[in-house]
């Protein structure tokens, strides 16, 4: 995993960095699930507001996989890209990479592909007007 893990971070920053707290960790010695989801749903948050220029609500998680846990003191790279975009939601591939041992491996920990919808300032779902950009 972790030859696959480098080629993800090679071309790209990630959206969201983060170390988890002790707090963070259940009773196995991972970092909870959930926190987990928390800091991807974050990442994924801001690259659909930016993508869809405005608020937008998370409706749907899909093939979510946890591959390796998460260990305390590792370093946490969340990884962001636009999968589709439709007339109000938008698909972004979210990738969770971990740095251990405060040295060059990086493990794959998780992937999912999250759905949000683009809102309007009553809260519900608006269509998704993308600039055109030239190259």
């Amino acid at each position: 995993m972790q030859e696959s893990a480098n080629r993800l971070t090679e071309c790209r920053d990630p959206v969201l960095r983060v170390v988890p707290a002790p707090a963070d960790i259940n009773s196995n010695g991972h970092i909870f699930g959930g926190w987990v989801l928390a800091q991807m749903d974050i990442a994924g948050g801001i690259v659909a507001g930016r993508e869809t220029q405005g608020p937008c609500a998370t409706v749907a998680i899909e093939a979510m996989q946890f591959l390796a846990p998460i260990l305390l003191r590792d370093i946490i790279s969340v990884y962001a890209e636009v999968e589709r975009v439709g007339r109000t939601s938008i698909s972004i591939r979210i990738d969770v990479i971990a740095t251990r041992g405060r040295g060059p491996e990086e493990v794959r920990v998780t992937s999912g592909l999250f759905t949000f919808v683009a809102l309007d300032e009553n809260h519900r779902p608006r269509p998704i007007v993308r600039e055109t950009r030239l190259v």
